[in-house]
């Protein structure tokens, strides 16, 4: 049988923060928190969970910040990801969410790069979806009038 060895060294996290509730105060059990390579979300007091999403399989960070919520320095972050337990998720209620989103996508594309992961964006032309890929390599063929003729 083959021996798991354990990480020795934890990454430091880079950010940490509380839901919000009432006036923005932290009072919840819900945290999350970010290192170099993963958010971490911690819901629950007596029974607890733990979520953790890979900084590389992240699709698209939105902001939503209702009037009170900018009131109180607080924001909501919406994460869509590859993740196959979490797929989309919110970081809800948290202090200044536009650097905390500004943080994220850094993040995320340095992990990307660091793990020489590629997204594959869909281009919309007509019936078929084409990648940009191929639409850079040559393997594609524009339909200039409209036509469905190539």
């Amino acid at each position: 049988m083959k021996k798991i060895e354990m990480p020795h060294e934890k990454k430091p996290i880079l950010w940490r923060d509380r839901k919000r509730t009432f006036l923005g105060l932290p009072w919840s059990f819900t945290i999350y928190s970010v290192d170099a390579e993963r958010i971490y979300i911690e819901k629950g007091f007596f029974n607890k969970t733990e979520d953790e999403v890979r900084l590389y399989r992240i699709m698209d960070i939105s902001l939503k910040m209702t009037f009170i919520q900018r009131l109180f320095g607080i924001g909501t972050i919406h994460v869509d990801s590859a993740d196959k337990t979490l797929r989309d998720f919110d970081i809800l209620k948290v202090k200044k969410p536009k650097e905390v989103k500004e943080l994220l996508s850094q993040l995320v594309e340095q992990e990307r790069e660091n793990k020489h992961v590629t997204g594959r964006e869909y281009l919309h032309g007509g019936d078929d979806e084409v990648t940009a890929e191929e639409m850079f390599s040559g393997d594609y063929e524009a339909d200039d009038d409209g036509d469905g003729d190539m």
